[in-house]
């Protein structure tokens, strides 16, 4: 079985640790009616459409 000769540092440890642990940002998709960009899934907050029906009035 495979023993490490020596006790690895807090920083080396914390380094390997830190390079998986970025946060990816949040996809965005146009909104096909207006075409302003909004979060997948969601209302358009520009013109209220969702999925080819209007659902918000946005004035």
């Amino acid at each position: 079985m495979a023993v490490p000769k020596r006790k690895m540092s807090r920083s080396a440890t914390r380094s390997r640790k830190s390079a998986n642990m970025r946060l990816a940002p949040p996809a965005h998709s146009l909104c096909p009616n207006c075409g302003a960009s909004r979060l997948p899934h969601r209302v358009c907050g520009n013109c209220g459409w969702y999925r080819g029906r209007q659902v918000l009035d946005v004035k």
